[in-house]
């Protein structure tokens, strides 16, 4: 348990083990699994997604890491979309191979190899890595869907009605469990103002349970269907998350001069596995569960492997 990884990583491993074995004796039925993501994805995001962002001052960011870092994301999600085509799939996986784990794993993980100075960048990562990659997630499903339905109604659009269609997707994309919270709360941190005690502790609590039930929901999730049949491309994705990421990282990194500790974390971060809003979004949309959850449980397990690699990298 000396090693960082072991230590951040380990507590992540036994909390999917304990939902795969409550999924094997039908503790939790499979019936279940859509209920519990409702849960996570009504209640528990919103909660933990606005207390998160009511105290970030955009004043106080340091920009260039955050650049970098989102350079890399950018490339990554847009070339995996375009490699998947533009679908629900297609986003599901390419927010699979750029959302990182930065907070259940990222911060203990951080804080343990790096201390204080690397939690700093870190934390100024987490505080807009939900708004800009599920932002972007979201616009895109949405996007995806409308032009899905109007593809199944055989709608041969002009030009007012591609417009009102992208309309649609975007207000879809706003009025959702996941941008509404992350914008209210960025524009409440603005105000200055904090958020009250008898407020504050419900929306803590609630935050504070989504991570591990997420994770439980993973090693469910594979109880109930099994990763056999979906082994070959959840390590496809795996790879690409664990590894292709921090290495695309790394490059930039060292293209535009981040150096020290503010490019170990920002390579470290992209190293780390798949977050567990992945999941729900695929569930969420009715896209690639099985694949999804799979990859989920490849990428974290063998994190205990890239992680440390990649921190041998960039020591």
């Amino acid at each position: 348990m000396d090693s960082p990884v072991i230590a951040a990583l380990l507590p992540v491993v036994l909390l999917v083990a304990i939902g795969f074995i409550a999924g094997k004796r039908q503790w939790v039925l499979a019936s279940s699994v859509k209920d519990l993501s409702n849960l996570s994805f009504f209640i528990l995001t919103p909660a933990l997604l606005f207390r998160t962002m009511a105290q970030v001052h955009m004043e106080r960011l340091e920009w260039k890491p955050l650049l970098v870092y989102f350079l890399a994301v950018g490339l990554l999600f847009w070339g995996t979309l375009l490699w998947s085509g533009f679908n629900r799939r297609g986003a599901v996986l390419a927010l699979a191979a750029t959302f990182s784990n930065t907070v259940m794993i990222g911060i203990s993980l951080v804080g343990l190899a790096y201390g204080e100075a690397g939690l700093v960048p870190l934390l100024t990562l987490v505080s807009v890595h939900a708004l800009v990659l599920l932002t972007t997630a979201t616009v895109v499903l949405e996007l995806a869907v409308a032009r899905e339905q109007a593809a199944q109604q055989g709608i041969t659009a002009d030009l007012r009605q591609r417009v009102g269609t992208v309309w649609l997707a975007v207000r879809n994309a706003v009025v959702h469990p996941v941008p509404l919270p992350i914008v209210a709360g960025l524009l409440f941190a603005q105000t200055g103002l904090s958020i009250p005690p008898v407020l504050d502790r419900p929306l803590m609590w609630l935050g504070n349970a989504f991570g591990p039930l997420a994770l439980l929901l993973v090693g469910i999730s594979v109880a109930h269907n099994p990763i056999g049949a979906q082994l070959k491309n959840a390590l496809r994705i795996t790879l690409v998350k664990n590894l292709v990421h921090p290495l695309l990282m790394f490059a930039l990194g060292k293209l535009f001069g981040l150096q020290g500790v503010q490019l170990a974390v920002m390579v470290v971060a992209a190293s780390l596995p798949i977050g567990a809003n992945v999941m729900l979004f695929s569930q969420r949309y009715e896209v690639a569960q099985e694949l999804v959850t799979a990859s989920m449980a490849l990428s974290t397990v063998l994190a205990l492997v890239t992680v440390a690699a990649t921190m041998a990298l960039v020591h």
